[in-house]
């Protein structure tokens, strides 16, 4: 795969790259220095409309959606294929294009390889079911495709949460259109072209770059859109639900958390204390499902939080392909002020700062968007560094003396994605995970999911769930059909 190039990579509608309907272009830059890596077209609401025409034709006319499920399944196993074969040239692009450390990249690019072969063992055994009725009747149902869905991706996982939508939406029978988020669609393109390669049909699946405002909205507005998967900010989130209410089509939504771990004094220190670390500062705390709130036991607080701050300041931070980097930039200098913006008003409500909370150091760092690994102390429950997402490696530090109180702390958010707990104590592991408002709990682990496990939340963290044997339901419809087979009924 050639090295991405400034000039300007179009929109994928059909078997056509095209540009923008204005001929506008975006310039994307690579966080690690804030130089021009590509161009890339921007779409419209014209072209948002051309995407949908020319997606709805393929449905009906490319043989996709037909009751062979096999030839999907053979065409999603060959776009594996070929994802694997690319992954390290896929996994610099990503890096590059975001700043996320090449080892996190190629993970990604390992879940996005797995997501296609594990949907694709899915496509022949979307089946329904008969129902046993009263007199002389047949019932059964069947599950149809929808049609056209629609897939918004944000940032933080470029290909990695586009692709869990929309290889199970190809999976089901459907024709799609993914809109990549505007700072990161590169490896989203590249894909697009792959599955031409692969043997998905023109049109089935389209991606169209643009904003998120425009194309977007345009996109779920649309009369042709079946139904859309959304993962970003719980403002857009809520702006797409209303969309889609209006026009009663379904919503998968996955709208981001403030997700707790608590520590109890039996827990395994060492290990726990590497969860932590990686649970916030991964990816540069840019994740949905950071572990961003540490609940600690008060008699263990003081040599955790020792740990805690020794990790984050031994964390190597520098641009992602660099040989061991362990924590890139954030995305953008915009969202790297916005971190530090909540690092300011955590101090100004009475928080202390126990480590880092400030920009990277160094000339070697200067001209890239690096924050460095925070923790925060004593900072009010009501601060909004606590109450909201801050999408960085920020952690605000509580204690709690009872499990009653651990609780109650983990609980006390509007969202309700994930949650963690470290004990040897099985039964207190049992016990309160079952009380946690969280869609996913693990329990002596980091953030870790797998294709196979359900991942979704609770609360003001979205509608609906995406992976599982279960997701391609998400794409289809359950229809019923009763068949009389009786003789007629005779007159007078």
């Amino acid at each position: 795969m050639s090295t991405p190039s400034l000039a300007p990579q179009g929109l994928l509608i059909g078997a056509d790259e095209l540009p923008g309907a204005r001929g506008d272009t975006r310039t994307l830059v690579d966080p690690a220095h804030n130089a021009p890596l590509a161009t890339v077209a921007v779409g419209t609401v014209d072209d948002a409309r051309h995407a949908m025409e020319v997606a709805e034709k393929a449905f009906r006319e490319s043989g996709w959606a037909g009751d062979d499920g096999s030839r999907r399944a053979k065409s999603l196993i060959k776009l594996a294929q070929l994802l694997e074969a690319e992954s390290d040239a896929l996994a610099r692009l990503e890096t590059r294009n975001m700043g996320k450390t090449l080892r996190e990249a190629k993970g990604d690019l390992g879940y996005v390889v797995r997501t296609f072969e594990y949907v694709a063992g899915l496509a022949d055994k979307i089946q329904g079911e008969t129902i046993p009725v009263v007199g002389s009747r047949f019932d059964y149902t069947v599950r149809e495709p929808l049609g056209v869905t629609v897939h918004i991706a944000p940032w933080n996982y470029p290909l990695l949460l586009a692709m869990r939508s929309v290889a199970p939406a190809l999976a089901a029978g459907n024709a799609v259109v993914l809109k990549p988020a505007s700072l990161t669609p590169l490896t989203a393109l590249a894909v697009g072209r792959l599955a031409r390669t692969a043997g998905v049909p023109p049109g089935i699946f389209n991606v169209v770059t643009g904003n998120g405002g425009e194309v977007g909205e345009a996109l779920v507005a649309d009369p042709r859109c079946a139904s859309v998967s959304f993962t970003g900010s719980g403002e857009v989130g809520a702006r797409i639900a209303q969309t889609a209410a209006r026009r009663v089509i379904p919503a998968t939504l996955e709208l981001g958390g403030k997700s707790p771990v608590i520590v109890f004094p039996d827990a395994d220190l060492d290990r726990a204390a590497k969860g932590v670390g990686f649970g916030i500062f991964g990816n540069a705390g840019q994740m949905c499902w950071a572990a961003s709130r540490l609940i600690v036991h008060e008699s263990v607080r003081g040599p955790f939080l020792e740990k805690v701050k020794a990790i984050a300041e031994a964390t190597r931070l520098g641009p992602g392909l660099e040989d061991g980097v362990e924590m890139g930039p954030l995305v953008s200098r915009e969202h790297a002020g916005h971190v530090l913006e909540y690092v300011d008003a955590a101090r100004a409500d009475g928080g202390q700062v126990l480590t880092g909370g400030a920009r990277a150091p160094g000339a070697a760092l200067a001209d890239g968007n690096f924050v460095l690994p925070t923790v925060l102390t004593d900072v009010p429950a009501t601060s909004r560094a606590v109450r909201e997402e801050i999408f960085g490696p920020v952690l605000s530090v509580f204690g709690f003396t009872d499990p009653e109180e651990a609780i109650r702390l983990a609980n006390d958010t509007r969202y309700g994605l994930f949650a963690a707990l470290w004990s040897r104590d099985l039964g207190t592991a049992h016990a309160v995970a079952r009380r946690l408002d969280a869609g996913m709990v693990n329990v002596n682990e980091a953030p870790t999911s797998f294709v196979q496990t359900p991942f979704g939340g609770f609360k003001e963290s979205g509608i609906g769930f995406e992976q599982g044997v279960r997701v391609v339901e998400n794409y289809t419809r359950r229809k019923n059909v009763m068949l009389n087979l009786g003789a007629p009924r005779k007159k007078g």
